[in-house]
């Protein structure tokens, strides 16, 4: 152990409680901080999820002037040839009303080949009751949101009658029922795409494709390569701008809140290193006349400020990660239901809770350099004097 070290290490055992005030203050600051990351890492993977996961990462619409997408079978093939493109769904979609004896709503209704759609979608997934490919097996068929059920008041098995001006009226079988956790599962219904044909009275054509690609943010290069083969097409980020703006905002007010939280906490060492500097003056005044080097005195100070650091880093990435392990097991029950989840997310990641450690004691090596460098500045003849 070089001397520097020994002699830090003996002016923090000194002052024990001025010490352990700045070390809680880290730990503290730090403990907000990792909890606070972890919750919005999981947000953050839970709104990917709910929302971006479940979006069709690029759409394919009718050009401009046009209703449908003709040859559609075409389209899909050439589709899947770009790179990047993982899975296509062609849909028929529209506003229809579902009524069921008095109740009725008025709802989307969306023709869908169920095989291509849980590939981009992962539909399937979703189903808690029925078989989404009870679609394909039997005739006339739908599958209705668990809420928008219940408003129609129908169970697996019922029939629901479906109309609207210029389309035909039907009578359609509930064989599934879906849960997403969304407000699809009150606005949504799904139907096969020659059923969806057969009620708006169309011929062989559909009015858009989803999208399922590689990789999501590469939508809007996905979505340009589609316009250059003469599609219109739309990637998620510009269809659904307020999930980036959502993020970014919240992005942002975390990292503010922590940045102060780290301030308040470097702070603290400051105070305590100005304090140990005045205290310890006389014998800063002794090591300079025993021929210690300003250097020397400046790196006690730095390494007084750096083992403060990471100690309260440490220990308040450590309880961070306690916290928030306790935290991801709270039940908040119906608090939930309309974010889709039944328990605060929280996702601790080891890389997220090394960088706070090497941050905080980076920050704090920084804030020590005022006391450090006041401390070597000392006049040896003043600081013997002085008492």
């Amino acid at each position: 152990m070089s001397y520097e070290l020994f002699i830090a290490v003996r002016h923090i055992k000194s002052k024990r409680r001025q010490t352990l005030l700045s070390i809680i203050a880290i730990a503290i600051a730090v403990m907000v901080l990792s909890v606070s990351q972890a919750i919005m890492v999981g947000f953050t993977d839970e709104l990917y999820d709910k929302t971006i996961d479940q979006l069709p990462h690029v759409t394919i619409s009718p050009e401009e002037d046009e209703e449908y997408i003709h040859l559609h079978n075409n389209v899909l093939k050439d589709i899947l040839n770009i790179e990047g493109v993982v899975a296509a769904s062609p849909y028929l979609i529209g506003t229809a009303t579902f009524s069921n004896d008095e109740l009725s709503q008025n709802a989307i209704l969306k023709g869908i080949d169920p095989a291509e759609e849980d590939a981009v979608s992962y539909l399937s997934d979703d189903i808690v009751e029925g078989d989404l490919f009870g679609l394909v097996h039997s005739r006339n068929s739908i599958i209705l949101g668990d809420e928008f059920a219940e408003d129609l008041e129908v169970v697996l098995g019922d029939s629901i009658d479906v109309s609207f001006p210029n389309a035909k009226t039907m009578s359609l079988k509930v064989v599934g029922i879906y849960d997403t956790g969304t407000p699809y599962d009150t606005s949504l219904a799904y139907t096969s795409l020659q059923t969806s044909q057969e009620f708006f009275d169309t011929t062989d054509v559909i009015n858009g494709m989803s999208l399922r690609i590689e990789d999501i943010h590469q939508d809007m290069v996905i979505a340009e390569m589609i316009k250059q083969k003469g599609y219109n097409a739309q990637g998620w980020t510009e269809t659904n701008p307020e999930i980036l703006r959502t993020m970014a905002i919240e992005t942002a007010e975390n990292y503010i809140i922590y940045g102060l939280l780290l301030l308040i906490a470097s702070f603290g060492v400051v105070s305590t290193l100005n304090m140990m500097v005045m205290g310890k003056m006389r014998e800063i005044g002794i090591m300079m006349a025993m021929g210690v080097s300003p250097s020397s005195i400046r790196t006690i100070f730095l390494l007084e400020s750096g083992l403060l650091g990471l100690t309260g880093a440490i220990l308040g990435a450590s309880a961070g990660i306690i916290i928030s392990s306790m935290i991801g097991d709270i039940e908040i029950g119906s608090m939930g239901d309309t974010y889709g989840f039944t328990s605060i997310p929280v996702i601790v990641r080891f890389i997220d809770v090394l960088l706070v450690v090497i941050g905080v004691f980076i920050l704090n090596i920084v804030a020590g350099l005022y006391p450090a460098r006041k401390a070597a500045s000392f006049d040896p003849v003043y600081a013997i004097s002085n008492r």
